[in-house]
């Protein structure tokens, strides 16, 4: 599967191509901006594209009111069939945000519901009651996705609904070209309709990416052979941030140990859960880290560890950005161009680097070195070796271990090393040594 192997790099579009909170229902061709960043996508190294909602919503994308039309705030279906197109020549490929388990208020199918009741055709696409009512007075009550009302759950055991929503996938791969999905709140679907999308999407594309939002519990309860490639990773999201704050890197080490480790109770062996140190929903790591000069390890973790990397928009350049309560935005916001610092060359040079590297892509996990203030992990392949070391401290480190001896290529550096059982890691350092 081409995601094993793949940076991403994610866009909320209606934040990042400044578009009205609330659809106006003005139609601007604003999704052609990211034409304008597919060269410095390409340039940073980044090989996929995560977008959020871009289809004809109420408001933050979520709430679908169409889900064959791209959002009016921007442009039109031959707007983003140009962007897709133009992604393509740029060697990135297109991943879409799967809005499966509810719709808006202002969906074509649920208007109908409230227009003509008991009488629509389209009453068991949901889950109504007409015996209640709801907070907007419609004279029936109905499921909101974890009760938000302005959130209208879609009843995917209707065979109606899930026909209805595959060929809405087909019409994406046949207009846009698109090459996977990112299943909103996936831990709310139907496994069935996953089972499902699974099947239908490998007949459309057999190398079709599916990457499910899971937020906690056992992943493989969705991530396997039958339902989806990949789900975030949000154990490790907040171990990331969480052992660099408490100073303790046991933290993020011992759940890469308990997701990937040899031993046999060890649960995600094999597999690639998706990475990331923030994104769309959460305050941004240059916010959340209390020592910013971490900001940078946090990168050299996360394209060294198991998994897929995926970045976050801005986040490349170390923009801040705090979530508020019950506002998102000022997470999502607008750019004009890049702005690419110190931070984004140090980036460049780590995907780089993991580009190359089997190891880093697909190999084994092991803690090697493991104190509050410093971690050194293998990865492994039958044809190459890397440690990745990280020290956090604000003083020097002398690590000692029998593994950490021969000829290594420092690959950040591009030094080359003689060890003989030690490694000095200088105070905030990332060192990956290929031996």
């Amino acid at each position: 599967m081409w995601a094993f192997n793949s940076i991403f790099y994610q866009i909320y579009p209606i934040g990042f191509c400044g578009a009205p909170v609330h659809n106006d229902g003005v139609c601007e061709p604003r999704i052609r901006k990211l034409m304008d960043w597919s060269g410095y996508l390409e340039n940073l190294g980044v090989d996929s594209i995560l977008l959020n909602p871009v289809f004809e919503s109420d408001n933050h994308g979520y709430d679908t009111r169409d889900f064959k039309k791209i959002d009016c705030r921007l442009g039109t279906n031959e707007d983003f069939a140009q962007v897709c197109q133009d992604l393509h020549s740029h060697h990135v490929k297109i991943v879409l945000d799967g809005v499966f388990n509810h719709v808006g208020r202002g969906f074509w199918a649920f208007q109908d519901v409230l227009e003509k009741k008991w009488d629509s055709p389209y009453k068991d696409w949901f889950w109504i009651n007409f015996d209640g009512n709801n907070g907007y007075n419609d004279s029936f009550w109905y499921e909101g996705w974890e009760g938000h009302f302005e959130l209208v759950k879609l009843n995917l055991k209707n065979p109606a609904v899930v026909d209805y929503l595959l060929e809405c996938v087909k019409f994406w791969v046949d207009t846009f070209d698109i090459d996977g999905l990112r299943l909103d709140v996936a831990y709310s679907l139907e496994p069935e309709f996953m089972r499902r999308l699974r099947s239908f999407t490998m007949q459309l594309k057999p190398d079709f990416a599916l990457i499910g939002e899971v937020l906690f519990g056992d992943y493989n309860r969705i991530v396997n052979d039958e339902m989806l490639h990949s789900c975030t990773n949000y154990e490790c999201y907040k171990g990331i941030y969480s052992s660099f704050n408490s100073m303790n890197m046991f933290e993020i080490a011992h759940s890469l140990q308990r997701q990937y480790g040899s031993e046999p109770w060890c649960l995600y062996r094999g597999k690639h859960l998706m990475n990331f140190v923030d994104n769309h929903d959460v305050t941004r790591i240059a916010s959340i880290l209390t020592n910013k000069k971490h900001l940078p390890l946090t990168y050299g973790l996360l394209m060294a560890m198991p998994g897929i990397p995926c970045i976050y928009y801005g986040s490349e350049w170390g923009e801040p950005g705090e979530k508020a309560p019950g506002n998102d935005y000022a997470l999502r916001p607008c750019f004009e161009e890049p702005k690419p610092s110190d931070l984004t060359d140090l980036i460049k040079k780590l995907i780089r680097i993991r580009q190359n590297s089997d190891a880093l892509c697909n190999g084994s996990y092991r803690n090697v070195v493991l104190t509050n203030h410093q971690l050194i992990f293998e990865r492994v392949t039958e044809n190459e070796k890397i440690f990745a070391a990280i020290n956090a401290s604000d003083a020097a480190y002398t690590a000692c271990h029998g593994d950490l001896s021969g000829t290594a290529n420092e690959l950040i550096s591009g030094e080359t090393l003689t060890l003989n059982g030690t490694l000095e890691m200088p105070a905030y350092s990332i060192q990956y040594l290929q031996f």
